[in-house]
């Protein structure tokens, strides 16, 4: 369990942006929409910055639920400044719940893998990138997958 924490703190550290914009969330975002479709992966995927959504998609096979958990992740995220995998494998490591250890609702924040924060060197975390809609492993891989391609092509 503590490899699988420090190897998420580490992608914290590796995956951030030199600067991000409107433009970098209209790119990312549908970066991630061509991924999906490809794939046919019925997922939700939000990029918010700030309080204000600037990338918003709910492909096929998604409901209303998924927008749900995107609002829960996201909350979580901006309240812990970690991705929502880590804060849900640090619980379980724990062996506690999030209100066990955080005195929060788990109907309102969700330590469930698929959100990451929007990192900008020299800056911190202005945001979050979230998918929903996949085994929680699988909404965090697809997050992290993509920042790093994103960022790959951005050097």
């Amino acid at each position: 369990m503590d490899d699988l924490l420090k190897q998420l703190l580490q992608e914290e550290q590796e995956l951030q942006f030199p600067h991000f914009n409107e433009t970098t969330a209209w790119q990312l975002g549908r970066q991630m929409v061509e991924h999906a479709m490809r794939e046919n992966l019925a997922v939700t995927i939000d990029i918010s910055h700030g309080e204000q959504q600037l990338f918003h998609v709910s492909l096929n096979g998604t409901s209303a639920d998924n927008d749900e958990w995107v609002k829960r992740k996201v909350r979580l995220v901006k309240r812990f400044g970690h991705s929502s995998y880590y804060m849900g494998q640090l619980l379980k490591s724990k062996g506690k719940t999030i209100e066990e250890s955080y005195l929060i609702p788990e109907s309102e924040y969700a330590a469930h893998g698929g959100c990451f924060p929007i990192i900008v060197k020299e800056t911190g975390m202005i945001g979050t990138i979230t998918v929903s809609g996949l085994p929680q492993e699988e909404d965090h891989k697809l997050v992290v997958k993509s920042i790093r391609e994103f960022l790959a092509k951005e050097k």
